[in-house]
């Protein structure tokens, strides 16, 4: 078996005609961009288009895969050159029992299953060519028609302050909303890591992801996780979330959660770190906060003996990196080919020689997580320092 790099989260900007697909996604975000982006710079194996039921979207697939002499796997999935492509959808949930709204994602093995997604999907939305559209029904039917048709389903950013499953879904359980034996993993979102979202025992039955949701070709597998197979199909990581005959993920990868933008609770209007019990903000007296992810893991925590996981390693992405420009990013790109290169496999003196001693010491010590990091809050990344 082999190790392989996947992020499972990443959306389309526009079509091949220009039309908008996640409205907050960059322009350049295209289906084409994004293959390659993943093949050549970044490094990717797999990527989860989030964005594959949308039926543009679809036909602008096809027609690649013609012209290019790319084919749909035999175990699912598209093998686009050196990557493979999952087809993939973000959906939002609001319930009638006012849970929500919660983003979810699901994973189709096949272009013919993610049509009849689609087809079912259409009647349940009001615009199924605009991404992460509010279904109208229930998270039960959909992890329902997800597993008729054999895909993956997975609460997406779960704990992030807005449109997340303990963000904004649930009071206290996932049973609230969903049916436990219909989710194939959770995925965490860049604010909380592994050990968070162990604290709340009703997850330890579930692999983690981490996952980019990217929103622009720089932003993808800022988080990502390695994942051992046979080779990168549906199939092969369907078994490895059910940790099947030796494929498991070896690896997660992803921010210290204080870089993510929920982190910490802060003021609602400067940013600055508030408690609960703060009647105002200490630093400009106005009265809303923004729940952080680490606290609404307090308030949810459980008890119960986790399982033993793969590790979850703190990386932070080059672009986080004072100093390092899109000069030296593209420098890096010439000399090492993908920033996986970059991350994993350049020595120190490597990096020296081609960017010098003190950003080769950064990028070193951001690979490990070894950078000092001001938290962010309320829709603010956090920082990272350099000595």
């Amino acid at each position: 078996m082999n190790n392989y790099y996947v992020d499972l989260h990443v959306h389309i900007g526009r079509t091949a005609s220009g039309k908008p697909v996640k409205i907050t996604g960059a322009k350049t975000l295209t289906l084409t961009n994004i293959l390659h982006e993943a093949e050549r710079v970044k490094g990717l194996h797999i990527v989860g288009i989030v964005d594959s039921h949308i039926p543009e979207v679809l036909d602008e697939l096809e027609r690649e895969m013609e012209a290019n002499g790319w084919g749909e796997h035999e175990e699912g999935g598209v093998q686009a050159g050196n990557v493979t492509l999952l087809l993939g959808s973000e959906i939002e949930i609001y319930d009638e029992h006012c849970h929500g709204p919660i983003h979810v994602l699901a994973f189709m093995p096949t272009i013919a299953s993610t049509r009849l997604f689609s087809e079912w999907l259409k009647k349940r939305v009001k615009n199924i060519s605009l991404s992460s559209q509010r279904m109208y029904g229930t998270g039960r039917k959909l992890q329902e028609i997800v597993k008729q048709l054999e895909g993956l389903f997975i609460p997406a950013h779960a704990f992030t302050p807005f449109k997340s499953l303990y963000g904004s879904g649930v009071k206290e359980s996932l049973t609230e909303v969903f049916e436990p034996d219909w989710i194939d993993a959770v995925e965490l979102g860049l604010s909380a890591d592994s050990e968070m979202a162990d604290q709340i025992a009703e997850l330890h039955r579930y692999p983690y992801l981490s996952n980019s949701d990217a929103h622009s070709l720089r932003k993808m597998a800022r988080e990502y996780q390695i994942v051992r197979m046979h080779q990168p199909t549906f199939a092969e990581l369907k078994m490895a979330l059910q940790m099947e005959n030796g494929r498991a993920i070896v690896a997660n990868y992803g921010l210290n959660p204080k870089l993510g933008k929920y982190h910490q609770t802060v003021c609602e209007r400067c940013f600055a770190p508030m408690n609960e019990s703060d009647e105002c903000c200490p630093s400009c007296g106005h009265r809303r906060y923004v729940k952080g992810v680490f606290q609404r893991i307090q308030e949810l925590k459980m008890e119960g003996a986790p399982p033993k996981r793969p590790p979850y390693i703190y990386q932070v992405p080059l672009e986080f990196i004072p100093g390092l420009g899109e000069k030296t990013y593209k420098k890096l790109l010439t000399h090492f080919g993908t920033e996986m290169h970059v991350l994993h496999q350049a020595t120190n003196q490597q990096l020296i020689d081609v960017v010098g001693k003190k950003l080769a010491e950064a990028i070193v010590l951001a690979r490990s997580g070894q950078l000092a990091i001001t938290a962010g809050g309320g829709g603010q990344y956090g920082k990272i320092a350099l000595t």
